[in-house]
């Protein structure tokens, strides 16, 4: 598990065009997030989301204010799970697993394909896939890492509902059974109240609008009145 310590964190942009104004994206924030819990950052398109999942993974660097991501007195392992999952076509499933990883420890890979229901899929290659299948491969590729803290941007926006429904399940499966410190973008609110022990709200201007705790018992479905109510 990791902990995250966001401190007055600002990016701001240069102007889009001459002449214009710089983008705030992200407008003087600052939130904690410890331990064994599923945070989702909600909020409109342009509020800063991924913006602050670029800065927590260093592929940003913030105008002002401070960033940390440790898991005791190290910088924590990071996992990240993508819009689209980015597989290599010309790699089978199991070595696009671990294209990622410092070893070649194939039975964690394996573990963790089994446990998104796609353990017979090892040898095939991404083209043979459906989009559902090659995203639950990249969700199982970001925790075999077996990661401090995982980032997710929007992993389900390109999917139809109904294989997102299903790949929620499998999510709220995996999380539970490895307690991750996760940190998920969204702007589909009823999918972070699904998911989520906590959700941070942000509003245009990249300011924090509110932060939101979840006391519901997982698993849950996105029909559940309470799920659905919240």
């Amino acid at each position: 598990m990791a902990r995250v310590a966001i401190q007055n964190l600002s990016k701001i942009f240069p102007p889009p065009q001459k002449g214009g104004d710089p983008v705030t994206a992200i407008g003087d924030i600052s939130f904690e997030v410890d331990g064994n819990v599923f945070v989702s950052i909600v909020g409109p398109s342009g509020c800063g989301k991924s913006t602050l999942l670029n800065i927590l993974s260093g592929v940003e660097t913030p105008t002002s204010g401070s960033v940390s991501v440790t898991e005791g007195s190290r910088p924590a392992r990071l996992g990240y799970v993508f819009q689209d999952a980015r597989l290599l076509p010309w790699r089978t499933v199991i070595d696009n697993m671990l294209y990622v990883r410092d070893d070649d420890r194939s039975e964690t890979a394996t573990r963790y394909l089994d446990m998104v229901g796609l353990g017979h899929t090892h040898d095939m290659f991404p083209g043979q896939l459906s989009g559902g299948m090659q995203q639950r491969v990249g969700i199982a590729r970001a925790f075999s890492v077996e990661p401090d803290l995982l980032l997710m941007d929007e992993p389900f926006s390109h999917l139809d509902a109904i294989t997102a429904r299903s790949l929620r399940d499998h999510l709220q499966a995996l999380w539970t059974a490895t307690r991750k410190t996760v940190l998920f973008v969204t702007h589909d609110v009823v999918e972070a109240v699904q998911l989520s022990d906590r959700i941070i709200v942000l509003a245009p201007g990249g300011r924090i609008f509110d932060d939101i705790g979840i006391e519901l018992p997982h698993p849950r479905r996105a029909a559940d009145p309470k799920v659905a109510t919240l």
